[in-house]
Parts: structure tokens; C-alpha cells; sequence
């Protein structure tokens, strides 16, 4: 059983200091317990009620410890990202309203995790441009 504090907010730029990426599209989330075989049910959010959709996320950062993350996003609606400029194979993303519920795993060796959460109307085009990788 995992022990819940929160959720607090976060700044996307304390999140992804080197910015984001959307690595796909925006996906439901699957309530594993309400599931069975095809029959599958989206997850809701716990305070709102609302579905819970998701979104994989590069972080720019190239000393990130981990690389992609998933960002669960609360809205009646499928949330559009933003579209992806051109001769790029990525949509920077930029978040407002960002939440971090952090969580103690009981498996062994997980530790401290955090679950990343915003609401669905912040999905969109960064408004400062991030550096290159390479540039770093």
C-alpha cells in the first residue's frame, strides 16, 4: 500500500528546467482494478472526478535522471497537444498549473516517487525557446 501526502504545486520550470516534450499523443488512462480482459474503463481523478488522460514527456535536461516521464492530465475531454513545428519530431509542451503528489512505493528498492498532474486547459506551446542538446 503506497502512503499519499499532497498534491503541491510545482513550477514547470523546478520540473523541466531545459523544457519538455510531448514524445506522443494524449492517452487514457486505464483503471486496472475496474478493467477486466477487453472491457477497459478510464481511470478518474480522486479530487475532481474527472478523467484522468496521459501524456509520455522527454525532459530536455541531459543530466535528467530519468528521461520520460508520464504527465496525467484531469479533463472531460481528450486534450489536444499543441502542434508539433515543422522539421521536428517532437511537440514542446509547457505546463501550468502543475501538481507533484509525492508517494512512497512498497516494493522494495522504489523509494520516494512523485505523480505529476496538471489540469487539462495548460497544455501548450512553450513560451521561451530551449536550448538544443547539443548546445549545452
Amino acid at each position: 500500500m503506497a502512503n499519499q501526502l499532497g498534491p503541491f504545486p510545482v513550477e514547470f520550470g523546478a520540473v523541466f528546467p531545459s523544457g519538455a516534450f510531448a514524445a506522443g499523443g494524449v492517452e487514457k488512462v486505464r483503471d486496472f482494478g475496474k478493467s477486466s480482459g477487453d472491457r477497459v474503463v478510464q481511470q478518474t481523478d480522486k479530487h475532481t472526478g474527472l478523467p484522468l488522460w496521459v501524456v509520455e514527456v522527454i525532459d530536455a535536461d541531459p543530466e535528467a535522471r530519468q528521461r520520460t516521464v508520464k504527465v496525467k492530465v484531469a479533463a472531460q475531454y481528450q486534450p489536444v497537444l499543441p502542434d508539433t513545428p515543422a522539421g521536428s519530431p517532437f511537440t514542446p509542451v509547457e505546463f501550468e498549473g502543475l501538481t507533484a503528489t509525492p508517494w512512497v512505493d512498497a516494493a522494495p528498492c522504489e523509494g520516494l516517487l512523485f505523480s505529476i498532474r496538471l489540469p487539462a486547459e495548460t497544455l501548450q506551446v512553450p513560451s521561451r525557446v530551449y536550448p538544443a542538446i547539443s548546445d549545452k
